[in-house]
């Protein structure tokens, strides 16, 4: 069998989670500070996404950071072009830990209109779906945002993420759409189901053969995604805690018996730079362990 359809078949019927490894340049100073890594610790750009590049390696050379609990990772661009210990990480995460790893492709958002953020145009994504297919990248993941239900604003938003999808598809790769519901928004629960109704117009005309993933925020109503999840060209369908806390986003997924976790800031709870190895170690099994058990 390929390592295409070994991690196939693992992203489809595999016990675990897909950690998302994929903060950008706008949410790294946030994600660093919360480890302990303060912009005074660090000169520029370079520097920050090296601190950040540290933490992500200790993170995937961490002890329970294996296919155990952890059936996938999402890595940034710059992560992708990286090495650990001297060995691309994709090719680590696969053959080291077992992980399928997942590539974020887009750019950002663009400003907010019609209740949503679309987004940003992607110049070179061909040359990028190419590069992390030689880098044996499995799938790769886009988000776009919908702050309020608006019929319109979501039906672009989904028709935008399938127009991205359809590219990465015929790239050889399994794009991941991820078209967030903010969890503020006051009006989320109807703006889930207007997702969900566009979602599946999208997927039924997809051809046979076609393999997607969803990654959707944890919905209001419990099992409302139970339906995409069980439809024949989507692989699995994943969660995002979208600012709920661990505790909480690890409740609602429990709710949702045909989603699986894929958690950042969650994953990343409690853990510091000063930590030991022990006590890093310890902190992030914990955090694995309960994403993992509300994936299962």
């Amino acid at each position: 069998m390929s390592d295409h359809m070994k991690m196939r078949e693992q992203m489809k019927s595999g016990a675990g989670f897909i950690a998302a490894l994929d903060q950008s340049g706008g949410s790294t100073p946030k994600a660093l500070s919360l480890y302990g890594v303060e912009p005074s610790d660090y000169s520029g750009d370079e520097e920050m996404f090296r601190a950040m590049h540290d933490m992500r390696a200790r993170i995937i050379l961490s002890r329970d950071f294996t296919s155990a609990k952890v059936i996938g990772a999402i890595l940034f661009e710059r992560t992708m072009n990286d090495t650990i210990n001297g060995k691309p990480v994709a090719e680590l995460l696969w053959q080291d830990r077992g992980i399928v790893p997942f590539l974020k492709i887009d750019k950002g958002l663009e400003e907010q209109g019609d209740g949503v953020q679309m987004l940003k145009p992607m110049p070179g994504l061909d040359a990028l779906l190419a590069e992390a297919k030689g880098k044996g990248i499995f799938g790769t993941k886009e988000r776009s945002v919908i702050h309020e239900a608006d019929p319109a604003g979501i039906a672009a938003i989904v028709a935008q993420q399938f127009e991205v999808a359809k590219k990465v598809i015929a790239a050889g790769l399994v794009p991941i759409l991820e078209p967030e519901v903010n969890i503020h928004s006051e009006s989320k629960a109807a703006a889930e189901e207007i997702l969900e109704a566009e979602i599946a117009k999208h997927l039924n005309a997809l051809e046979d053969g076609v393999d997607v993933m969803l990654k959707l925020t944890l919905p209001d109503q419990p099992g409302l995604y139970d339906a995409l999840a069980q439809h024949p060209r989507v692989l699995r369908v994943v969660a995002l805690s979208g600012g709920y806390s661990t505790d909480v986003a690890s409740a609602k997924l429990a709710e949702n018996t045909h989603m699986i976790a894929s958690f950042s800031r969650a994953l990343t709870e409690g853990l510091n730079v000063k930590m030991t190895e022990a006590e890093f170690d310890a902190a992030l099994g914990r955090n694995i362990d309960q994403i993992y058990q509300a994936s299962i």
